[in-house]
């Protein structure tokens, strides 16, 4: 596995970015329309956990397919793989955290899970015109991106990967110091009440799995798309939380 990933800059189209997703793709889908994503120009990015706790984990791979839709490894990806490679995991702590639907999956039905989350890198970095964007699942263990990226690439440090996807430390001790080369790092994993940015790092998880909502951040000026909380708080039938796709092309049409 790639476990750091570079994307070049979206000349076409927008890229924003959206905290903890947690299955709950039907009010991403609706916070996505209300802000006209349109996936035909334009890229939406996630610090992790795309499953668990939501209605609609399954679709993580139906998401993770798209050509638009690009994620890092979060703590709870991390679960669903070593559950299934045999490392140690609290299967109690594994099942309140809402991993029920994976753990009451037959192994050959967990495979495509695990084997598209092993795909996921643990760090992302995104550039846009007014410089590089970071992506993690919880924190960076190092106070320089370029330490980080050097450490992906060379070795398999599980002290780094265990920061990078479990810590919360900053947020904690309310720690604003920056992390150097990257204009902004954007995280998730810890629930906020609203986007808490310190020093650089924006924390982007607003709870819109649970009874928060979804806050999407523009990568080019680092502006907040927030929709008013009016994205459905309850599963809409079955097949509505399938990813945006783009309109076809009109006869004629360039």
């Amino acid at each position: 596995m790639n476990r750091y990933r570079r994307l070049a800059a979206n000349l076409h189209g927008r890229d924003l970015a959206v905290g903890d997703i947690h299955g709950c793709f039907h009010r991403l889908r609706a916070c996505l329309d209300s802000v006209s994503f349109d996936p035909a120009v334009d890229r939406l990015f996630s610090v992790g956990d795309l499953v668990d706790r939501g209605p609609y984990s399954e679709l993580a791979l139906e998401w993770l397919a798209q050509p638009w839709f690009h994620a890092v490894q979060g703590n709870h990806e991390t679960l669903a793989i070593d559950h299934l490679y045999g490392a140690r995991v609290d299967l109690d702590l594994y099942r309140n955290a809402g991993g029920e639907w994976f753990l009451d999956l037959p192994i050959e039905q967990q495979r495509p899970f695990v084997e598209a989350f092993l795909k996921l890198p643990v760090a992302l970095e995104v550039d846009t015109a007014r410089g590089p964007v970071g992506l993690l699942h919880a924190d960076s263990p190092f106070a320089d991106w370029a330490d980080l990226r050097a450490s992906l690439q060379r070795y398999d440090d599980p002290d780094v990967r265990e920061v990078c996807q479990w810590s919360r430390r900053r947020l904690k001790e309310s720690d604003e110091q920056p992390v150097e080369g990257v204009r902004a790092l954007l995280v998730g994993h810890t629930p906020v009440l609203q986007v808490k940015v310190l020093g650089n790092v924006w924390h982007l998880d607003t709870g819109g799995w649970a009874g928060g909502h979804f806050s999407l951040l523009d990568l080019a000026d680092l502006t907040l798309l927030t929709p008013t909380p009016g994205a459905p708080a309850h599963p809409r039938p079955a097949g509505s939380a399938s990813p945006p796709r783009p309109a076809p092309a009109r006869a004629g049409s360039d």
